[in-house]
């Protein structure tokens, strides 16, 4: 039997918001599956809901594949999908792959055959990128650096040196309630000839968005984006 196609469906990055940032198709797939890989099954719930009110989520087939699944769990996910069913694969926030367990599916059902196709929607690292003003030819993200200070001091330094010299931006995340303390950090740790990028809540009503040198976020004073989604990036 011919496999079924692995569909990577964007979800918002913020509440309220999908008819602002997602395009019609993506209302339409969810329609059209009736099953459903996710990290969250909450979150995937909700959302399935909002931009296909038609669904019933009761008669949905929905497993969950998170960063602590197994390779078996993998698998044994994508079973339907081997056996001929569609599917759709919903990070908790934003594009499948992209910072999220959706690669390990992605990356088995390419070994097992199966179709994947990737879907438009928002993704804050790329939305991030763009609005920075810094170089979007090179760049790396760094997912989440070290909790303990003094590592994550040196890591931060580390990634200064790479923007510096090899004129590439360096993007990373922090957990929401640790924000202002790396924010700190950053101040303290980078030259005050470095550009940094403070992007929190994209997409929502209280977006920010601001690039300065370190010496002029020193001057002006730091965003107040503390339980904030955000992205920090570090550039030339």
């Amino acid at each position: 039997m011919k496999p079924g196609v692995l569909y990577l469906i964007p979800t918002i990055l913020a509440d309220d918001t999908a008819p602002q940032v997602l395009p019609p198709q993506i209302g339409a797939q969810v329609a059209a599956l009736s099953c459903f890989l996710v990290e969250n099954a909450r979150t995937a719930r909700r959302f399935i809901k909002s931009v296909a009110p038609a669904q019933v989520i009761e008669e949905l087939r929905i497993s969950v594949i998170d960063k602590d699944s197994t390779e078996a769990q993998i698998q044994a996910a994508l079973k339907p999908v081997l056996a001929g069913q569609d599917a759709g694969v919903l990070s908790e926030a934003g594009c499948p792959g992209i910072a999220d367990p959706g690669a390990e599916l992605a990356r088995a059902a390419h070994t097992l055959g199966i179709k994947v196709v990737p879907l438009v929607g928002p993704s804050s690292l790329l939305l991030a990128l763009m609005a920075s003003g810094m170089n979007g030819q090179s760049f790396t993200f760094h997912g989440y650096l070290p909790i303990e200070r003094s590592r994550r001091a040196a890591a931060i330094k580390q990634l200064e040196k790479l923007a510096l010299a090899q004129h590439q931006t360096q993007l990373f995340i922090e957990t929401p309630y640790r924000n202002m303390q790396m924010l700190e950090d950053l101040l303290s740790q980078l030259h005050s000839a470095t550009r940094l990028c403070i992007v929190a809540s994209l997409t929502a009503a209280n977006e920010y968005i601001r690039t300065d040198t370190i010496a002029g976020w020193k001057k002006t004073g730091l965003p107040e984006i503390h339980k904030q989604p955000a992205v920090f990036l570090i550039g030339k």
